[in-house]
């Protein structure tokens, strides 16, 4: 079981790669059966079953900006879960279905939810 510090220490490294466009440091923590949802106004929009489907939605979200950043504001890690509250903004490079318009810059305050299973991420949540 991963101490609280080992379970900061991998998420950091998860927004970072995040923050980076770096897919390959974002599922080095996953699981091979990771849950990814994205969940909006308390509707799950979107759910992704495993780390090769979790891998080509990142590679193809990431070609959707020209930068994205995650700011952490806070983590509370209780036994195998931890909350991050984060400040997110992106600058998009193409237009998007949204109605999004590239060169457009968004921010908006959001929280992600990881669970974690032995050393790995078995489950992350997109909360908006």
């Amino acid at each position: 079981m991963l101490s609280e510090t080992q379970k900061r220490q991998i998420i950091e490294s998860y927004i970072n790669a995040y923050n980076s466009f770096d897919v390959a440091g974002m599922v080095q923590h996953l699981h091979p059966d990771i849950v990814f949802e994205n969940i909006s106004e308390g509707v799950t929009n979107h759910k992704i079953l495993g780390i090769s489907g979790f891998r080509h939605q990142a590679e193809q979200a990431a070609s959707y900006f020209r930068e994205r950043e995650q700011r952490v504001k806070s983590i509370n890690v209780e036994d195998d879960v931890a909350e991050v509250e984060l400040d997110y903004s992106g600058v998009v490079a193409v237009d998007l279905p949204n109605g999004l318009m590239a060169g457009e810059t968004i921010s908006m305050e959001g929280k992600s939810v990881f669970y974690f299973e032995g050393d790995k991420i078995i489950k992350l949540q997109d909360i908006s």
